[in-house]
């Protein structure tokens, strides 16, 4: 017998399905079988223009001859990944209606509170990765409540996203390419797939500053070396996230790193410091975390994104839903090259403005990366703290 859906859950997926509007986007599709446009025209209308906003600013200058749209009129969406989350999370998005139904739906569907680990924790909970990158997705979404409430316009004239990380996730579930419900059970997979692997192999992370003169390949290749000859199996060291000139994030085995710490000045490296997580994200010791999540993946109805959004593996947009279905896996063990997805995404000729840029979910990075890859381009940016 197919379970009842409870009044709550009824409840929440009738307040949070709304019609393919101009002012609302599409990612308000939260459940995988809500409703589709109310009606035919007005969803045409809205990818219309939606897609005229992506013609004029691809559009070289000198072809236009239709009334331009302004760019500055048009924004972007970018979403932080799992390290972000703090315990008092999403507090202050609950005085929006649209925030507290979200985590409604959110309770119902994953069967526990996860509001509650997010106001109160504790710390040692909530930074677990099953809770950490559900918790961050959650309440970047329930950011865009408060987003939707003050700037409605932001997300009316929206023409891409990108999200860092878990953060791509949020991104393809806010351009509809992914049901609110099914991402939530699939983040689930994803992050008990990961502490798995994390499990297998001791792995760590480091943030590294360093100069021109560095060749922060070659100190990898020697950590890497380093761990063989002192019997480590099968043991990685490499560049996990490129984030900002002379900034990199190298992850790999624990002894790995050691290495690197311990050598730092020999190897040029200005700086080194730990990021809190429990593995060697998006390196090749995450490989038995991809199966599971692509098997997860592709028993999900996924769609064509209504907006660009960016991947981290090239930091090209996704062309269709069945690209998303080939290369998000691949970014469990690839690299998160998003000082190369910023470059994409804000490439414009000389004299074009640049978007409002806004940051939905917990802390404040991706707009100072930003500040450091391209200053001009964040000064139209804003938070929407979660």
């Amino acid at each position: 017998m197919p379970r009842t859906p409870s009044t709550k859950m009824l409840a929440a997926r009738k307040l949070l399905r709304s019609p393919r509007i101009t002012g609302t986007l599409s990612w308000s599709r939260w459940s995988s079988d809500a409703a589709k446009a109310t009606t035919e025209a007005s969803a045409l209308s809205d990818n219309a223009k939606r897609q005229q906003l992506l013609n004029e600013l691809s559009e070289p200058l000198e072809q236009k001859s239709r009334p331009a749209i302004d760019p500055k009129e048009t924004s972007v969406m970018l979403f932080p990944g799992q390290g972000t989350q703090y315990v008092g999370m999403a507090k202050e998005l609950l005085r929006f209606p649209g925030a507290r139904r979200i985590f409604e739906l959110a309770n119902e569907v994953l069967k526990y509170d996860l509001l509650k680990i997010c106001l109160e924790g504790p710390r040692e909970k909530l930074n677990r990765t099953e809770h950490a990158q559900l918790a961050v997705m959650v309440s970047s979404l329930a950011a865009l409540e408060q987003l939707r409430e003050e700037r409605p316009k932001a997300i009316e004239s929206c023409v891409a996203a990108a999200g860092f990380s878990l953060g791509e996730i949020t991104a393809l579930v806010y351009a509809d390419a992914l049901p609110f419900d099914k991402a939530l059970r699939l983040v689930q997979v994803r992050a008990t797939a990961m502490q798995a692997a994390c499990d297998q192999a001791a792995g760590a992370m480091a943030m590294t500053l360093y100069g021109p003169d560095t060749n922060l390949g070659e100190a990898c290749a020697r950590a890497q070396q380093w761990c063989l000859d002192k019997g480590v199996e099968s043991p990685y060291c490499g560049i996990a996230n490129y984030m900002y000139p002379h900034c990199k994030v190298v992850a790999g085995n624990v002894e790995a790193l050691e290495f690197l710490e311990q050598n730092a000045k020999a190897l040029k490296i200005r700086r080194l410091k730990r990021l809190a997580v429990s593995g060697a994200f998006h390196t090749p010791l995450m490989q038995s975390a991809v199966e599971p999540f692509t098997k997860a993946l592709k028993s999900v109805r996924l769609q064509d994104p209504v907006i660009r959004v960016y991947s981290n593996v090239d930091g090209k947009p996704y062309r269709h839903a069945k690209h998303i279905l080939t290369q998000l896996p691949k970014q469990i063990v690839r690299p998160v090259k998003w000082e190369q997805t910023l470059h994409e995404m804000y490439e414009r000729k000389q004299g074009v403005d640049f978007p409002r840029t806004f940051e939905c979910g917990p802390g404040k990075g991706l707009v100072q990366v930003l500040e450091k890859v391209n200053a001009k381009a964040a000064q139209s940016s804003f938070n929407v703290i979660a």
